[in-house]
């Protein structure tokens, strides 16, 4: 019978949880100059994107059935580069991404040509320029497994690759139990390439994600996507060490990316809902949740996923203030947005849902 009634509580938090209408701040919504290209394969979700530093070759990207794929721009078509998994049977099914891996950040060290690789399941890898499989780096940190490794940036001042693990309790399939739950077991970690030591920086952040340092190196930004905000965590200054909240957002942040000016541009699922800040405000609601069956989980996903279907995405300053919002209001375009990256004249978005990459005339 108690079995029976928490099921029955906790269904209906989440049902509420789904229904509730999105808040956020105003867009600055227009026309733009849009090109979709798809992903062949029956592959979805080019979540992360980077150009060889080289030759200028790409963008990179890697998507759900464990690939990482090359864009051959003029020939508007991808082409195979590497896989983060010697598996490659049924892959493409959400049930063998433990086996097939998820490539999600990627970034291309500008002084060997290395492209680094956080896979969901198998930790911190790297690729030659010649593609192929993925060689493992770091599979765990101080005795425990790498649960869901997220995003990387990498310091080539001082040879450091950082990198997030999301979660200690929950794989990428799980996300949303992640954000349901505000658990906060997450990290922030940095790899020496040189030593190949592994360090835990951070510890206890809710749902960290993208990372991404300044263009003079003196800090370094979190994204935490349960608390839609970014932390700064500087490096260098009198500041060194101190952690502290750089921007408030009006959704559920993925990754960041710097572009040549220095600024800083997030990719978000979908805006916000005030009913998860009630929610995580109560321990006991919380704990309900954190009983939830997975099949419920599932059912709420679905249908947050139906509601919640605009394009969001922010360009915040060096100090943090929000500078543009660019959105798709109805997600007619593009919706779910994992990173924007600005590159020659373009942004180029991606999401862990869609079976294309946008490509974005840039208009200020």
């Amino acid at each position: 019978m108690f079995k029976s009634k928490l099921i029955i509580t906790a269904s209906t938090i989440v049902l509420l949880t789904s229904l509730f209408i999105s808040v956020g701040f105003p867009s600055n919504n227009r026309s733009y100059d849009i090109e979709l290209i798809p992903i062949y394969g029956g592959a979805v979700g080019p979540e992360s994107f980077d150009f060889n530093p080289v030759d200028g070759d790409g963008p990179f990207t890697g998507v759900s059935d464990g690939r990482i794929v090359k864009l051959i721009q003029s020939e508007q078509r991808w082409i195979d580069f590497a896989v983060t998994s010697p598996h490659r049977k049924s892959c493409g099914k959400p049930a063998m991404e433990h086996k097939c891996g998820r490539p999600l950040g990627l970034k291309f060290d500008k002084n060997s040509g290395i492209l680094y690789i956080a896979d969901a399941y198998f930790g911190l890898l790297e690729v030659g320029p010649n593609g192929g499989l993925a060689t493992s780096l770091v599979s765990k940190a101080q005795g425990l497994p790498l649960r869901f490794t997220n995003s990387l940036d990498i310091d080539y001042t001082n040879g450091f690759i950082y990198f997030t693990d999301s979660s200690q309790r929950f794989t990428r399939r799980d996300h949303t139990l992640i954000v349901l739950s505000g658990e906060k077991t997450g990290s922030l970690l940095k790899y020496n390439i040189e030593s190949k030591e592994v360090t835990v920086v951070l510890h206890n952040l809710t749902f960290p994600n993208g990372v991404a340092l300044s263009k003079d190196g003196s800090f370094l930004l979190v994204a935490e996507t349960t608390t839609c905000r970014i932390l700064r965590l500087w490096l260098k200054t009198p500041k060194a060490g101190k952690l502290e909240v750089f921007a408030d957002l009006p959704g559920y942040p993925d990754n960041i990316k710097i572009n040549e000016k220095g600024e800083f541009w997030v990719g978000m699922y979908s805006r916000k809902r005030e009913v998860l800040e009630w929610i995580h405000s109560y321990p006991w609601i919380v704990k309900i949740l954190s009983k939830l069956p997975l099949v419920i989980v599932k059912v709420s996903s679905y249908i947050i996923t139906k509601l919640e279907c605009e394009g969001l995405a922010a360009k915040l300053g060096v100090d943090g203030d929000i500078l543009r919002i660019l959105e798709d209001v109805n997600g007619k375009t593009w919706k779910y947005a994992s990173e924007v990256m600005e590159r020659d004249g373009y942004l180029w978005i991606g999401s862990v849902k869609t079976p294309f990459a946008v490509k974005m005339k840039v208009q200020e």
